[in-house]
Formats: C-alpha cells, structure tokens, sequence
C-alpha cells in the first residue's frame, strides 16, 4: 500500500500486559509504512514510561491514575488528574495532529482516545481480555474499529464495529528458534528432566509463590522433574530468606526475573501462569500446555473470565486462586507426568491461536488513517 506518510498515536499502558500489545501494533505498523510516525501516550510512573523508549519510541506521559475502590477522598484528586490529563491529551494531539489513534486499554488511554474522538480523529480500540475493560467500555460508543481477542464480545461493543484480531504478542517469542536442549542448558537446566515453568509477572503472585513455598518437599521427592520459578521482583528478599532456612531443593531454580522468556518457554513442558491476557495468547501461540490460576486483584474478575475461555475448551487446567495453595503443585506433578494430557492441552491450545494479530491491527489503523 503506498500513500501519504501516516502519523499515529499509541496509548494505553499501566501494566506489561497493555505495553507488549502497543508494542506489537507499533512494530508492525512501521514494519508495513517505515515512513509512518507513531508516537506513545501513557500513564506517569509507571512502566511504559521505560519500556517504550527501550522499544524505540518517544512516549508522553499524562499525570492520569485510576479510580480507587478504597479511599473515596484519594478520587478527588484522581478527578484532577482526569481533567489535567484531558486538557494535555488535547494540546499533544494539536501538536502531533495525528491521522488515527489507537488506544490498547487500561485508564492511560482513555483521555488520549476521548479528546481525539471529539476532535475528529478516527480511533480504534483493542481490548485483549474476554471481559471488557471499563475504559474500553466507555471509548467503544466513539470508536470507529474494535480489535477483540474473544467470541461473544457483542455484550459490551457495538457488533458492526468489532473485528476479531486475537491479541499481538512479543516478537521474540514467536520468532525464536532454539532447541528445548539448548534452552535447557542455557538457563542452568537439566535438559533430561521435565520442566514446569511458574511465572508470576514482573512484579510476582503472591498466592503463586506461596503454594511454592508450602510444598517444597513434594517437589524435592518428584523425581525426573525439574521447576524454574520466577517469583518477581517484590518478593525476592522473602523468598531468599525463606529457603535459605530450608533444606537445599536442587530441583527448583528460583529468579525473580527471567530475561529469556523465548528460552524459558522453549524448554517448558508445562507452564503455571496467571491469566493476564498477554500470557493467555502466548501460550496459546506457542502451544504450551498449561494451569492458570487467576488472578483475584483485577477489575470485574477479568482473569478468570480469560482462563475459563480456555479451560472450558480442554485448551488449559483452572486452579482457583484460593484451592492454589493446597493443590497447585500436586495438580502440576501430576500433570507434567501425563503425557496424553500435555498433548490434549497443547492441540486445543493451538486451536486457539491467532498468529498475525499485530499486522491485521496495523492494517486496519492505515485503512483507518486513509479513509
């Protein structure tokens, strides 16, 4: 497709599973238009204000924050945020004057995406979880395009508008191509023994961790069965002093990051996760047999939403997050040592899988951006 030199805004953000998306959609977009400019609007403090200019691009950030549930007299100030952040949205798009937005959820994007809508910018939404997001809710009745991920998404959108998408994932992953040996010896691992991957996000889960912790035992008398757990950042002090007080468990290798995910899940034979949608596509995309365990923390129980989708259709087994500490392990050396079920799992995971959600996006902002 040639034509004139597009500019785009990309905003959204507050957690990994909104940024690897914008990312994506980014990528492929330059990818197609290498002229096109694209510029990144998310939320002060918080991590796309990193991530985004590590990925190459510029990003503003607005002093947005989401409501609390907790404190009523904090959302005064959340209030003035709100406007703050719609008064500077309003002025980035008359500076930039962009020819499409896109917003990927969460509350970063909705001042973006509410300003262009009313300045006539045509906008498109992604929204990558199976329950809609609050501010993906309220942005829907302007936007021109919404991406879903999910089957029966006309209970919040407007179905004329919808396009099923799946959701982008990183790169990286996809385009990796290692040897589950190799994997194995590069992350310390014994590329004989089964491997169950836990990955609790970069911050850690804290349910997750603890259902760990509670059943050392087991998992040093599971023979032939190896775990890597990245039990996140925060947790990291706790951790290394709760096993520092234990016997040594030469089968659990503990990291409270892992910068090789492409390697990490290569040499997975199963993986527990959260049910962020960013990790329910992956998994899906790579064909990795897995245990969700969603997350009770997030708005309208999302997670469990996202881990029924799959679970209902044999593509993933659901441990609820409060049965976790006294079954996630048992139910994990179980069925890392059944091989009949990490296949199930594995087919009906890839059934699920949409493989080129970022460039069907980017093509759809341009069709967008030239109407």
């Amino acid at each position: 497709m040639k034509g004139k030199n597009i500019k785009v805004i990309v905003s959204g953000g507050g957690t990994g599973g909104h940024i690897f998306p914008a990312v994506s959609i980014a990528n492929a977009i330059k990818a197609q238009h290498p002229d096109a400019e694209i510029l990144f609007v998310g939320a002060l403090g918080r991590m796309e204000m990193q991530r985004v200019p590590d990925a190459g691009y510029k990003i503003i950030g607005l002093p947005i924050q989401g409501f609390s549930r907790k404190n009523m007299f904090k959302n005064i100030a959340v209030l003035f945020k709100i406007w703050k952040s719609q008064r500077m949205a309003k002025k980035i798009i008359k500076d930039f004057q962009p020819d499409v937005a896109v917003g990927v959820g969460g509350y970063a994007s909705g001042p973006l995406l509410n300003q262009a809508a009313k300045m006539g910018v045509p906008t498109l939404i992604q929204e990558q979880n199976s329950y809609a997001g609050v501010t993906n809710k309220l942005l829907a009745k302007k936007a021109r395009k919404i991406c879903v991920a999910y089957d029966g998404m006309e209970r919040f959108f407007p179905a004329d508008k919808i396009i099923k998408t799946g959701n982008p994932v990183r790169q990286n992953l996809v385009d990796a191509n290692i040897s589950r040996e190799q994997a194995a010896k590069d992350l310390g691992l014994d590329p004989q023994k089964k491997t169950i991957l836990v990955i609790g996000g970069s911050l850690g889960a804290r349910t997750v961790n603890e259902s760990i912790l509670q059943h050392l035992d087991d998992i040093r008398n599971a023979d032939g069965v190896q775990i890597m757990w990245q039990h996140g950042k925060f947790y990291s002090e706790e951790i290394r002093q709760a096993l520092a007080k234990e016997d040594e468990v030469k089968n659990l290798k503990a990291t409270d990051f892992i910068a090789g995910m492409d390697k990490a899940y290569a040499c997975a034979d199963l993986v527990v996760s959260r049910a962020g949608a960013s990790s329910i596509s992956e998994l899906c995309l790579l064909r990795k047999p897995s245990i969700l365990v969603p997350s009770p923390n997030v708005a309208e129980d999302h997670q469990t939403k996202n881990a029924l989708a799959l679970s209902t259709k044999g593509a993933a087994i659901l441990v609820k997050d409060a049965e976790a500490r006294e079954t996630l392990v048992s139910t994990a050396l179980q069925t890392v040592n059944d091989p009949e079920k990490l296949q199930s799992l594995a087919e009906n995971a890839g059934k699920l899988a949409y493989h080129d959600s970022a460039n069907v996006i980017a093509q759809e902002v341009w069709k967008l951006a030239n109407e």
